[in-house]
Order: structure tokens, then C-alpha cells, then sequence
């Protein structure tokens, strides 16, 4: 579920936007694939649920976690999972918006990006 691509540079974004950065080692793999997620012994799930819960620690403070999840229900239920559990809030503005509207808002927001990596269902 975890994006790899970049991950070497994810400390410049911390540096740039002045925020922390808190990273936690990914030890599980993916071995509960359910369209619904329940916690499972193993999975790199459960390491989301560490780093959150550390950070929910030293950060009380904190009520959500912000999902990019667009059409992706594995994505968007596993981190409501983990809010759930943490009594966090899990915040999904994109959940279901349509591609070209969000092409557009994009355009007009004049977003400068760059495609790093392309995946597709059942990759």
C-alpha cells in the first residue's frame, strides 16, 4: 500500500515546508489483502498504526490524518482503520471526486508536477 518511489528525498519536503518528519521502518507486508481491514499480525498496516500512534503520543494535539485516496477503497478503509482505532479523524477530500474535475482544479491552481511513478489496478 506504501509508495517507495521518492522515498529518499522525503526529508527535503520536511526541510521546505518546516514541519517534523517521523518515519517508522515498514516490517509487515501486505498479508491481509480483504477489501475490509481488520488488524492482522504481520501487516504493514499495523506499522501505519505505530508511527501514528507515537506521533498521536508525543502530538496530542493532533485529531486527523489526511488520505489522498481517490478511488482506492483498499487505501481509504485501511487508514479509517487505523483513525478508528487511534480515535483520530480520517479526512478524504479527494474520496470519489471525478479525474477531469480534479485535472482541472489542478490546471487553474497552476499545480507544477511530476508523474514519478504510474501504477494500475491489480499491479
Amino acid at each position: 500500500m506504501f509508495q517507495t518511489v521518492g522515498h529518499d528525498i522525503i526529508e527535503y519536503y520536511s526541510q521546505c515546508l518546516d514541519v517534523p518528519l517521523y518515519r517508522q521502518a515498514i516490517t509487515g507486508n501486505s498479508a491481509n489483502q480483504n477489501l475490509e481491514y481488520s488488524p492482522t499480525d504481520n501487516d504493514e498496516i499495523e506499522d501505519l498504526f505505530l508511527l501514528l500512534s507515537n506521533i498521536k503520543q508525543q502530538h496530542p494535539e493532533i485529531e486527523g490524518v489526511s488520505c489522498g485516496a481517490i478511488l482506492s477503497h483498499y487505501q481509504r478503509t485501511r487508514v479509517e482503520n487505523v483513525c478508528e482505532r487511534l480515535g483520530l479523524t480520517s479526512l478524504t477530500y479527494l474520496w470519489q471526486r471525478g479525474q477531469d474535475e480534479l485535472m482541472r482544479e489542478m490546471c487553474v491552481a497552476q499545480m507544477d508536477a511530476r508523474i514519478i511513478k504510474v501504477a494500475a489496478i491489480g499491479l
